[in-house]
């Protein structure tokens, strides 16, 4: 072979020879997770419920300022006045370029543990209605604060494969009071970069580790919360004669409620109305003048949820017209607004995109089809009312592998997020979550 020729050649394999040298999100990911690890156990030992997360939020901010994150803390303003928002929000510069957002939420919930970790949590604390209750990550956002920190870790040590600006968030008050809204009411948009796309994972309680969970479309569905006063005129529980009944009015409008799943819904958009909580009366004998119940809403489409509130309210006073009920003791039906979270669909052009990014790094088997749900995720809030932000939330398999299996062998249902005993595999999972997001962000920010 001449010069000429080997030259030729060299120059040929040159890219593949500087690929190879690049870092990966693996070896990354790997490198990191021994410190990951100790601060997800300390994220689990401590606890923190929504509103509250003052400890959870300094080391995240911490963290990312160890990685070269310009850090802001105390970011978000509530509805609710004379509360603190543990915001924060971490941006990482790279010259000109796209700006990705990635979310981690902060909270945990009021949930005694029974998994018996030798790290599990054991907080009790006083809830903002002065209630005793227990402190637990029984949805694993302890996962999603860890994986966060790794990722703006992994990303610091890959600036030469992407450019552009980062802006991780980690949120407070996702499981209530609405953190992501008092984020973006506090600017988030304004004080810092608009984003071109918003980027969060959440932990899977049904998949196995090592695998990704993708849902294209809408995933997470709009949540109403709807208070319901039933009028009736009380009495005597011998003479119902001489009442107006609201236990038994409220019976026939709850039965009454399922007809708009089932009778008034095009059946192809899922609908949920759950009346979750009911109380009338005092004693045996008497017959109450009103009930009252809580219900949750659950739809996608924005028109589904418009008609499905107003079915709710029309059912319940038609039903009150029909037993007899003056129209001044007609039901009271309030939508609490405060209380609505919207769907989270994911981009469809985006979640392709992403989803063969992930192939290509994780393994096609380890890309999974998931499974739209009809359960609350805030993180719609980043994608604005229209969705004009392309948005994306994925799943990360969080269970032992031979526990999945034996699960649908014997058809015995895993520990669910909420549940006392749910208890993610925290190695894989972090490792797993870190390659899935720093591949997500290099594919959207790549040179």
């Amino acid at each position: 072979m001449n010069i000429r020729s080997l030259l030729i050649s060299l120059f040929s394999i040159l890219p593949a020879l500087l690929l190879c040298a690049q870092q990966k999100p693996q070896s990354l990911a790997d490198a990191e997770l021994p410190s990951l690890l100790a601060i997800y156990k300390d994220f689990h030992t401590h606890p923190e419920l929504s509103g509250h997360e003052e400890r959870s939020s300094a080391i995240v901010a911490k963290e990312l300022k160890a990685a070269g994150c310009d850090v802001t803390e105390r970011v978000g303003k509530y509805d609710k006045t004379g509360l603190t928002c543990f915001g924060v929000v971490g941006v990482m510069k790279n010259g000109a370029g796209p700006t990705v957002l990635v979310r981690s939420d902060l909270d945990a919930l009021p949930v005694h543990e029974e998994t018996g970790l030798t790290y599990a949590s054991t907080v009790t604390t006083k809830n903002d209605e002065g209630k005793e209750v227990s402190v637990a990550h029984a949805c694993g956002h302890d996962i999603h604060m860890s994986t966060l920190i790794g990722t703006a870790r992994a990303l610091a040590k890959l600036k030469d494969q992407w450019h552009g600006t980062i802006i991780f968030i980690g949120q407070p008050a996702e499981e209530a009071i609405g953190g992501a809204r008092a984020m973006l009411k506090d600017g988030l948009y304004t004080r810092w970069p608009k984003p071109d796309y918003a980027l969060a994972l959440h932990d899977d309680s049904e998949i196995a580790t090592g695998k990704i969970g993708i849902t294209e479309g809408y995933a997470f569905a709009n949540v109403d919360s709807v208070d319901v006063t039933v009028h009736g005129i009380g009495g005597h529980g011998a003479h119902p004669e001489t009442t107006k009944d609201p236990i038994v009015l409220s019976a026939q409008i709850i039965n009454a409620w399922q007809t708009i799943a089932s009778r008034e819904n095009n059946p192809i958009d899922p609908v949920v109305v759950t009346v979750g909580s009911i109380h009338g009366g005092a004693k045996h004998n008497i017959i109450p003048d009103e009930v009252k119940m809580q219900l949750t809403v659950r739809t996608y489409k924005k028109e589904v949820r418009e008609k499905v509130l107003a079915a709710i309210a029309r059912i319940a006073k038609d039903c009150a017209t029909a037993f007899g009920l003056p129209t001044d003791k007609l039901p009271e039906v309030h939508v609490l607004q405060a209380e609505f979270d919207p769907a989270t669909y994911n981009n469809p052009d985006l979640t392709k995109r992403v989803a063969a990014s992930l192939k290509t790094a994780l393994g096609n088997d380890n890309v999974v089809q998931k499974d739209p749900s009809m359960g609350a995720e805030d993180f719609s809030e980043y994608s604005l009312p229209n969705h004009s932000i392309p948005a994306l939330m994925f799943t990360v398999g969080a269970v032992d592998p031979a526990k999945v299996a034996e699960s649908k062998k014997t058809g015995v249902s895993l520990p669910s997020l909420h549940s006392s005993k749910f208890a993610p595999v925290p190695e894989p999972t972090i490792r797993t979550g870190i390659v899935g997001m720093t591949t997500a962000v290099l594919e959207l920010m790549k040179k």
